[in-house]
């Protein structure tokens, strides 16, 4: 069995996974609350036996948090825990960025999607909002946008008459009161911003693409843009298990 999680700002995800590549147990939970006894509690749900336990691969965005899993993990089995960074990626993807600036989670997706024909725009509803360019087997970069989430918080914790917010989607631009006026903004504005970034990458790049949407609010926006999209939420454990391919 292998050990693959996703370490995000906002989110971590860990998986138990078959070695024939079946995710046999997964849990989600805040990455705030990341300490020893909340990690107790996640290994002892999976009641796994450490002893089968081959491989341990995360992506990670959050190094404190990776540190406190690894070292966990140390006490529990002999077995390696790396990071996906750590690891040498080249035979999997080429990369045309400053390979240290750019979060594994994305160098992750674009690994789960790459299939050396096609050319993909990744869309991650995180806690930002990030665009990847994924050019056969490279990845020429992306766009990074405040997240959703984290922008309505700003704006009702900075705002006083503006109350906490639930995003949803609406048919009508013209608020009639400010939690309606708010949720147009957001929807409406995000879906324009969506839609004029992919434009301008296919402007610029002179290519077209399929363009790939998953995190939080994919959902919520897969049908209210123009682009054409197709919504994929295992992105990232899927590349995990192609990357977990290359530790021996």
């Amino acid at each position: 069995m292998y050990i693959l999680g996703d370490i995000g700002n906002t989110e971590t995800k860990i998986f138990i996974v078959s070695l024939n590549n079946k995710i046999i147990k997964k849990t989600f939970f805040p990455s705030k609350n990341i300490n020893q006894i909340k990690l107790n509690k996640v290994f002892n749900d999976f009641n796994i036996d450490f002893e089968k336990i081959k491989k341990i691969l995360f992506c990670s965005v959050v190094p404190n948090s990776f540190n406190l899993i690894k070292k966990f993990l140390s006490k529990k089995t002999k077995v390696k825990c790396y990071e996906v960074k750590n690891l040498n990626l080249k035979s999997l993807l080429k990369i045309k960025v400053n390979y240290k600036q750019v979060g594994s989670d994305r160098i992750t997706n674009a690994i789960g999607l790459m299939n050396n024909k096609d050319n993909y725009i990744i869309l991650d509803f995180g806690t930002a909002t990030t665009f990847d360019v994924l050019i056969k087997d490279t990845y020429y970069g992306g766009i990074i946008a405040p997240g959703v989430q984290l922008s309505l918080n700003t704006l009702s914790d900075r705002a006083t008459l503006i109350p906490k917010i639930d995003l949803k989607s609406i048919k009508n631009v013209i608020g009639k009161d400010t939690i309606s006026a708010v949720r147009s903004g957001f929807f409406w504005g995000y879906a324009g911003l969506i839609d004029n970034i992919i434009y301008l990458i296919k402007k610029e790049t002179r290519k077209s693409f399929k363009v790939i949407i998953t995190g939080g609010f994919s959902n919520l926006f897969k049908n209210s843009i123009k682009t054409k999209v197709s919504h994929n939420k295992d992105i990232t454990i899927i590349g995990l298990i192609k990357i977990s391919k290359l530790i021996k």
